[in-house]
């Protein structure tokens, strides 16, 4: 799992549930019914809105964001200037063979054994761009609109309990207790809202500029291969995608360049 993520929810938890309990019973934040409507109103409301499939597909990529390690641009940097050496030593139709995990870079691989043209392989992975960032929005917008509905069906879970609060106001022993269990559903929406649907739509939107700026890196660098740059030009290309401070150091003879 990715260790700021990790860091996050421990955390956030850990301060929340200490706050809960150094005020008092953490008995009385517990009530079924204001979970279901929340809970329920929520999903409900989703699946009112998007596809049952993209709600899959949601949760699925949230799953995979935040259990599978994130590529580092500088390893990419690091794969196209090594592409780069291929192709200088044995020619375009070399890399035909390579290997990869990316399916993007496998297929910008064939492109260029197949010696297509810049505009080509310019276009064919600015598509793959298009498509990744369309998918991934997607994604996003479920848990966007499910941190929406939280807070409202909380509301609305306060709403119902102060209608049966006022319907009891004969019995003023009550209202106290009748109060705190109506605003446990705004709590629990604020909650779900703040610390489950909102971060995770904040890290798959990082985890989606990561990607783009990894296809982008692969895009140019092919370029700059197809082009027959050397591969200290294709290093000087590509590095201006990462901040300087994290450019990885390349030797050039006796000489350092970074």
């Amino acid at each position: 799992m990715d260790f700021a993520s990790l860091l996050g929810i421990i955390s956030g938890l850990a301060l929340i549930i200490s706050a809960i309990i150094m005020g008092g019973s953490a008995d009385v934040f517990v009530n079924v019914p204001g979970m279901m409507i929340v809970a329920g109103g929520t999903i409900a409301a989703t699946l009112l809105t998007v596809q049952f499939k993209d709600v899959l597909n949601a949760f699925k990529g949230a799953f995979i964001v935040f259990t599978q390690d994130k590529t580092n641009p500088q390893e990419m940097i690091d794969t196209m200037l090594e592409l780069s050496r291929v192709s200088h030593r044995h020619g375009l139709l070399k890399l035909g063979d390579v290997e990869s995990s990316s399916p993007v870079l496998k297929r910008a691989c064939m492109l260029l054994a197949e010696a297509a043209s810049e505009q080509v392989i310019r276009n064919t992975i600015q598509n793959e761009i298009d498509s990744l960032v369309a998918r991934h929005h997607s994604v996003q917008d479920v848990f966007r609109k499910m941190a929406a509905y939280a807070p409202a069906f909380g509301m609305l879970g306060t709403l119902i309990g102060l209608i049966q609060m006022l319907s009891e106001l004969d019995n003023p022993e009550t209202i106290g207790p009748a109060m705190a269990i109506a605003l446990l559903t705004t709590f629990y929406g604020s909650l779900l809202a703040t610390m489950v649907f909102l971060p995770i739509a904040g890290k798959l939107k990082s985890r989606t500029l990561l990607e783009v700026t990894n296809l982008e890196i692969i895009r140019e660098g092919c370029i700059s291969i197809l082009t027959n740059d050397h591969y200290m030009h294709v290093y000087e290309q590509l590095s201006s995608y990462i901040p300087a401070a994290q450019r990885k150091k390349i030797k050039v003879g006796k000489k350092q360049q970074g």
